[in-house]
C-alpha cells in the first residue's frame, strides 16, 4: 500500500526515516543547524542515515520537495494532506517498531519521543493526533503479519496514553460504518490496562454529550460494546460502573422517545457506506457486555427470559424494562446497588423527563433491596413517594405506587398517624393495630384512592401494593376488609383485563390471610364479601382473559378451603372442562347452604346476560338455569322471575347460536319455577302444561361450551385438528 511502512511500491523510502533524521531534516529546511537527538537518544537507536543518504530528509520535505508538486489552493489540497498523514503514521510506526521490545516503557517512550520531533517542526502532538490515526487506519488493513500489526497497535496505545481525548475523537470519526479493523483497534485499546480506563471515560463523555453530532453517540456506543466484550476491561470500569449503566439505560429511554417523534431527523444518510446500525441495538449489546463482563450473566439471562430487553427498547414499556432489570440486579448482582442508588439520587430532580423517569424507575426497583433502601431514612423515602402521587404524569404516580408496595413489605416497625384519614380507618375497623403491622398515615389512603384512577397501570400497581401489604406478618385483615368491601367487587368486572386479574388475585389473598376470621359469625364482613363475589368468580372462569380465568380458579380454591365447601374438584372441573354436571353440583350446594342469598345470586347473574363477551353470556344463561332448577320457588319473587324470563327471551335473537340454545333451556326452567310458585290458582307467568297442574321440573341439559380458549382446549382434548 502506498505510503505504508510495509507496503510494496513506495515513492519515498520509508526505511530511512528516523527521529534523528526527522529533526535534522526539519531544522535544515528551516535554515537551522542540527541539534541534539530527541530525548537524548543515541544515534545507534535509529537507522544509519548513510545507508540511505537523504532519504529521511526527502520524506520530511515530501510536501514541498521536487517529488510533489506545489500545493495548489482550493479543493486540491486533500492529496497533500493525505500524504502528510501517511508520513506521520510512518514515523509513529517506525518509532514503535524500534522500541517494541521494551514493553510499557517503550510505549511511554514512543509517546514522549514523537512530541519533541513534531514540536521541532513547530507543531504539538495533540494537533497531529487525528492525522496519525487517519494514517494508521489507512495502513492497518495491509498489515498481514503479526509484528507490524502489533507495532501499529502500540502506536495507538502510545497516543492514547497521553492524548486519550484526541485519539477517541479521531477514532469515533472513522468508526461508522464499523468494520473489522476499527473493532480490532477498540478491542486492542481495551486489552491495554494502562490506557483502557482513560479511553472508557472519554467514550462515556461522548455518550453524554448531547450537543455533539448525532453520529458520535452511535459510534461511541458501538465502541463501548467492543471494549466491554474484552474480559480485561472489567477492572477499568469498577470506578464508574453504576454511572455507565445508568447512562446506557437512560440513552435507551431517550432513543425510544426520539423514535416516537416525527420531527426527529434520521441519523443515517444515504451518503454513508454500509447498512444502517441501530443505536438501540448497539446500546443493548453494550449493556449485555457490561453485565456479562462483570460476572452478572444471570441478569442477562433473566432479562432474556422475561422479555426485558424488548421492553427496554420500546417507548411504552421502557419503564417496565427498567423495573425488570432492577429486580434482576437486586437478585443476582447486589454488589453495585449502593453505587447505583447514589448515582441516581441527583437525577430524581432532573428537568429532563427521560433522565428523571429512568432514575425514578431505578429508585422504585431498588427499594426491593432492604440494605439499599436503608441508605435513606424511611420517612424521607415515603415523603418522596407521596410527593410523586401529586404529579400530573401518570407514569410518576405509577412508580410511586410501586414504591409504596415495596415499602409495604418492609419489616421495619412503622407508626400509624393520628387523626385524618388514618384515624378514620382504624376507627372503622374497631381494632387497634399491633406494633408489627402499623403503617404510616398516608400509605393506605394513597393506595385505596388509586383504585378509582382511570390509568390501568396505577390501579394494577395499587392492587399489587395492597396484596404485598397482606403478605406481611400479621396483616391488618379487618382494616382492609372494611375498606375493600365496597371497592373490590366493582373491580372484579372491570373492563380492563389486567385490573380484573389483579382484583381477583387480591380477593384470594385477602381470603387466604383472613381465613381464621371466617369462623367468627355467619355475617362477618369477609364472609359477606366472599358471597358477594361468588357469582363473578364462577363466571370469570369463562373469561376470555386467561390471566383472569386462572386467577379466578385460584381464588375459588382459597374460598373453598376457607369456608370448607369441599367443592374443589367441581370447581377445577368447571374451570378446565366447562362441565355442566360439575356446575350443577356447585349450584345445588350453594342453594342448600345459602338459601337467603339465592335472589342475590340470580340478580348478579342476570347482569351478565347483557355482557358483550360471548362466553360470559353463555355461562350466565347456564348458571341461571341450574340455580333456578335447584332452588325452591318460594325463595324468589315473581318480579325477579318475570325479569329473568324477559332477559332470557331477548337472548333468543343472539348472534351466537350456542347462546340461543342455552337461553331457551334456561327460560324453560324459569317458566317451570314460576308455574310451581303460582300453584293451581295460576299466576302472571303461564304454565307449560295444558291444564293448571304444573309438571315436575326435569334437570336442564346443556352442551359443552364452544367458547373454551384454544390453549385449554388443546390441553385437555385428545382429538386432532378438524
Amino acid at each position: 500500500m502506498a505510503g505504508g511502512m510495509w507496503g510494496q511500491a513506495q515513492r519515498v523510502p520509508v526505511g530511512a526515516l528516523t527521529l534523528t533524521a526527522l529533526a535534522e531534516g526539519i531544522r535544515s529546511s528551516q535554515g537551522g543547524h542540527p541539534g541534539p537527538y530527541p530525548m537524548g537518544l543515541p544515534p545507534e537507536l535509529g537507522l544509519d542515515c548513510e545507508a540511505d543518504p537523504g532519504g529521511a530528509a526527502a520524506i520530511l520535505r515530501a510536501s514541498d520537495g521536487p517529488c510533489s508538486p506545489p500545493a495548489p489552493e482550493g479543493p486540491h489540497q486533500a492529496p497533500q494532506s493525505s500524504r502528510e498523514d501517511r508520513a506521520l503514521a510512518d514515523l509513529a510506526l517506525y518509532t514503535a517498531a524500534r522500541l517494541e521490545d521494551t514493553g510499557f516503557a517503550g510505549t511511554q517512550t514512543t509517546a514522549f519521543t514523537l512530541s519533541p520531533a513534531l514540536e521541532a517542526r513547530g507543531e504539538r502532538l495533540e494537533d497531529q493526533v487525528h492525522a496519525l490515526v487517519q494514517g494508521l487506519l489507512a495502513q492497518v488493513p495491509s498489515l498481514a503479519e503479526w509484528r507490524p500489526w502489533r507495532t501499529a497497535l502500540r502506536v495507538l496505545s502510545a497516543l492514547a496514553l497521553e492524548h486519550a481525548r484526541e485519539v477517541v475523537g479521531a477514532l469515533l470519526r472513522c468508526s461508522l460504518p464499523q468494520d473489522r479493523v476499527v473493532a480490532d483497534l477498540w478491542r486492542s485499546l481495551s486489552r491495554n490496562q494502562h490506557v483502557n480506563g482513560q479511553v472508557l471515560v472519554q467514550l462515556l463523555w461522548a455518550l453524554k454529550g448531547a450537543a455533539g453530532p448525532q453520529l458520535e453517540p452511535l459510534a461511541a456506543t458501538c465502541a463501548l460494546g467492543e471494549m466491554l466484550s474484552v474480559s480485561g476491561c472489567v477492572g477499568a470500569i469498577r470506578g464508574f460502573y453504576p454511572h455507565l449503566l445508568l447512562v446506557l439505560v437512560t440513552q435507551l429511554h431517550q432513543l425510544d422517545r426520539d423514535a416516537c417523534s416525527p420531527d426527529t431527523p434520521k441519523v443515517w444518510a444515504l451518503s454513508h457506506r454500509g447498512p444502517p446500525q441501530s443505536r438501540a441495538s448497539c446500546t443493548v449489546e453494550a449493556l449485555k457486555a457490561l453485565l456479562t463482563g462483570d460476572g452478572s450473566r444471570m441478569v442477562v439471562t433473566c432479562m432474556e427470559q422475561a422479555g426485558g430487553w424488548r421492553r427496554l427498547v420500546e417507548a411504552h414499556t421502557h419503564l417496565e424494562g427498567v423495573l425488570l432489570l432492577t429486580s434482576a440486579l437486586v437478585a443476582h448482582a447486589d454488589h453495585h446497588l449502593r453505587g447505583l442508588f447514589a448515582n441516581l439520587l441527583p437525577q430524581l430532580r432532573c428537568t429532563d423527563d427521560t433522565q428523571r423517569l429512568t432514575a425514578m424507575a431505578f429508585f422504585t426497583g431498588l427499594l426491593q433491596s432492604r440494605p439499599t433502601a436503608q441508605l435513606l431514612p424511611e420517612e424521607a423515602i415515603l415523603e418522596r413517594l407521596r410527593a410523586w402521587q401529586g404529579d400530573p404524569e401518570p407514569a410518576t404516580r405509577w412508580l410511586g405506587l410501586l414504591g409504596l408496595g415495596h415499602m409495604a413489605l418492609s419489616r421495619k416497625k412503622v407508626s400509624a398517624g393520628r387523626g385524618g384519614r388514618a384515624g378514620g380507618l382504624r376507627g372503622a375497623a374497631h381494632e387497634p393495630l399491633p406494633p408489627q403491622v402499623r403503617h404510616r398515615s398516608a400509605l393506605l389512603p394513597t393506595l385505596l384512592g388509586a383504585l378509582g384512577d382511570g390509568d390501568t397501570r396505577l390501579v394494577s400497581a395499587a392492587l399489587g401494593a395492597l396484596r404485598r401489604l397482606l403478605l406481611r406478618p400479621r396483616p391488618p385483615v379487618r382494616l382492609l376488609i372494611a375498606e375493600l368491601g365496597p371497592r373490590l367487587p366493582p373491580l372484579l368486572d372491570d373492563a380492563r383485563d389486567a385490573v380484573r386479574a389483579s382484583a381477583v388475585g387480591l380477593l384470594g389473598t385477602l381470603v387466604r390471610r383472613g381465613r381464621g376470621g371466617l369462623r367468627v359469625g355467619l355475617q362477618g364482613p369477609l364472609r359477606r364479601l366472599v358471597l358477594q363475589s361468588l357469582v363473578p368468580l364462577l363466571l370469570r372462569l369463562h373469561d376470555p382473559s386467561q390471566d383472569t380465568a386462572e386467577s379466578s380458579e385460584w381464588t375459588l380454591a382459597r374460598c373453598d378451603q376457607a369456608l370448607h365447601w369441599g367443592l374443589l374438584e367441581e370447581m377445577v372441573t368447571v374451570a378446565h372442562y366447562d362441565s355442566p354436571e360439575a356446575l350443577s353440583r356447585i349450584c345445588c350446594c350453594l342453594v342448600q347452604w345459602y338459601p337467603s342469598h339465592v335472589p342475590s345470586f340470580l340478580s348478579q347473574t342476570q347482569g351478565y346476560l347483557r355482557s358483550p363477551q360471548d362466553p360470559l353470556r353463555w355461562a350466565a344463561a347456564v348458571l341461571i338455569g341450574f340455580l333456578v332448577h335447584h332452588m325452591s320457588p318460594s325463595h324468589v319473587s315473581r318480579d325477579l322471575l318475570d325479569s329473568l324470563l324477559e332477559d332470557l327471551g331477548q337472548l333468543q335473537s343472539d348472534p351466537q347460536l350456542a347462546v340461543v340454545a342455552v337461553a331457551r333451556v334456561s327460560a324453560q326452567q324459569v317458566a317451570l319455577a314460576a308455574c310451581k310458585q303460582a300453584g293451581p290458582r295460576g299466576g302472571r307467568l303461564p304454565c307449560l302444561g295444558q291444564d293448571c297442574t304444573c309438571p315436575a321440573r326435569p334437570p336442564p341439559v346443556y352442551t359443552d361450551s364452544p367458547f373454551r380458549p384454544r390453549s385449554l382446549r388443546c390441553r385437555w382434548d385428545c382429538s386432532g385438528p378438524g
